[in-house]
């Protein structure tokens, strides 16, 4: 099936399901869907960057796949007294969280956005990180769903709470120490920003300083997306985009963006692709420019 990998450990769930997977499996009582959108509002009069808000109203007024459970990574899946928006929660509020939309160890969770399906990833990411494998992405996300017939409902739908103690085993991320050993080439790989190819160079830029970090290569998110449907490039596709800015071949993969939210749509493709030595940049850009004696270069 397109869209789905071909194989999974015992505790895992493909990265990626499709829309005729979850109309024939939406009975599975292990099933939890959730919506995980995130709107950026235009920025201000003066300002050049606008304002990240929570799709919930969204999600109760316009409409969400019935039986979807809002998310929400403003606060309940990202660590609030962290220094930089979207940083990966502590595990204890991972759990309260989960067991909030009432997930348990064994539900098989199946993510959505409204967007291109960065913030579906952002939340598999979360879960696939703190030991919660039986987790996927909905190809294509809600206008993929909605162009195949897909019919929504509003307001909030109940369902039982839960106590979520997760059993799994958390994998690893970047830190910016990784990311630093990379650049100073005491570690061996590449490092990838998905980032737009003109933030990438430096020549817009809604961060305090422009560009990119040193020994980047670009691949902007969106190339990884068919643009007629919202769904993941098949896995050929995904692989050749990759080797055209590394050779694939066991290095170790960093992909990085500006706060850690597109740069995921590059880990859940280096998952359908089956390429496991990759480690996302919690905190991005964000992180990096914290420390002002970091340095960032510009140009393509």
């Amino acid at each position: 099936m397109r869209g789905v990998t071909e194989s999974t450990a015992m505790n895992e769930r493909p990265p990626l399901v499709t829309v005729e997977w979850l109309r024939e499996n939406r009975d599975d009582p292990s099933l939890v869907l959730l919506d995980a959108s995130v709107w950026l509002d235009r920025a201000p009069e003066g300002q050049i960057r606008g304002e990240f808000r929570s799709g919930l109203d969204q999600y109760i007024t316009s409409g969400h796949i019935p039986g979807a459970r809002f998310a929400d990574l403003f606060t309940e899946f990202s660590d609030a007294e962290a220094a930089h928006p979207f940083t990966l929660p502590r595990r204890e509020q991972f759990e309260a969280a989960a067991g909030r939309l009432g997930i348990t160890p064994e539900s098989h969770v199946v993510i959505y956005d409204a967007i291109k399906g960065q913030w579906a990833a952002r939340l598999w990411w979360v879960f696939r990180t703190l030991g919660h494998g039986r987790v996927s992405v909905l190809d294509g996300g809600l206008r993929r769903y909605r162009a195949l017939g897909g019919t929504l409902e509003t307001g909030i739908a109940p369902y039982p709470r839960t106590t979520y103690r997760n059993k799994g085993t958390p994998g690893p991320y970047a830190s910016r120490a990784d990311v630093l050993d990379l650049v100073a080439r005491r570690t061996e790989g590449t490092l990838i920003c998905l980032l737009q190819p003109d933030d990438f160079a430096g020549i817009i830029s809604v961060r305090s300083r422009a560009g990119h970090i040193p020994g980047s290569v670009n691949l902007p998110f969106d190339t990884l997306i068919d643009e007629k449907d919202n769904t993941l490039l098949p896995a050929e596709e995904l692989r050749s985009r990759f080797r055209a800015v590394t050779p694939l071949e066991g290095e170790r993969v960093i992909t990085y963006c500006g706060g850690g939210i597109a740069s995921t749509l590059g880990a859940l493709s280096l998952a359908v692709i089956g390429y496991g030595n990759t480690l996302e940049y919690d905190g991005s850009l964000a992180d990096w420019l914290s420390d002002p004696e970091l340095p960032l270069v510009t140009g393509r």
